[in-house]
């Protein structure tokens, strides 16, 4: 494990820097340990709690932080929350587990990229940091929507500020949006709109970049915030 954090990141064409955040040792060991055996993978440090990944982030660069959620002190929803307001921060992904749906919702909220549950297959990580590190997240389409109806009371929409936020969008980056936020993936939608899958990424790009939002997840969640998409649709 390098705690430099000088080697370039996905942009510069060097390893993926990640810091692993989890209260448990042996689990963080054993992140760690998956991630050193890889060449593209860089673990830059180790926290055991939120503030103590936020110290951390203070003199080490990450691309990925791969974030607990449960935890003493400061939680991983929170520490996701406080990384999101500094400039150019690291993606997130946060752990969670088959029952803790409420935590994985949150997270999103906060501005994590995705999650992953503890159990997953070392392949499914190393692929979901990989992905992350790119600009991309790592929940399934209907994972997402699954949450999103679950805790859509959560998602109060506020007449006044829905049509201030998507009136930058054009008529059909608003179907898009749409048709994202109703589960479909990138093809589906091409079908739906009949129209090639290039051109439903172009207008997903436009969408993330007007709108100012980080990844794919981020766009479902404002188009309920917003009252675009409800659950009851």
């Amino acid at each position: 494990m390098s705690g430099s954090g000088t080697s370039s990141g996905p942009g510069g064409g060097g390893p993926v820097r990640v810091v692993v955040v989890d209260d448990q040792p042996l689990v963080r060991a054993g992140f760690v340990m998956v991630l050193d055996a890889q060449a593209d993978i860089d673990v830059v440090g180790e926290a055991d709690d939120g503030a103590e990944a936020l110290a951390l982030l203070d003199t080490v660069t990450a691309d990925v932080v791969v974030m607990d959620v449960r935890m003493p002190v400061m939680d991983g929803v929170e520490a996701t929350r406080r990384l999101g307001e500094r400039p150019d921060p690291p993606k997130v992904l946060v752990l969670t587990t088959f029952d803790t749906d409420e935590d994985a919702f949150a997270a999103l909220r906060a501005g994590a990229s995705g999650f992953l549950l503890k159990n997953v297959p070392p392949q499914d990580f190393l692929s979901a940091i990989r992905v992350v590190a790119t600009g991309d997240s790592v929940v399934a389409p209907r994972v997402t929507r699954r949450l999103l109806d679950r805790f859509a009371g959560q998602l109060t929409p506020e007449p006044t500020r829905r049509d201030a936020r998507l009136a930058v969008l054009t008529e059909r980056e608003r179907d898009v949006l749409e048709l994202v936020a109703r589960g479909m993936s990138n093809s589906e939608i091409a079908a739906h709109l009949y129209v090639a899958e290039t051109t439903v990424k172009t207008h997903l790009g436009r969408i993330l970049a007007k709108l100012e939002l980080r990844d794919r997840v981020q766009a479902v969640v404002l188009a309920y915030e917003t009252g675009l998409v409800r659950a009851a649709d």
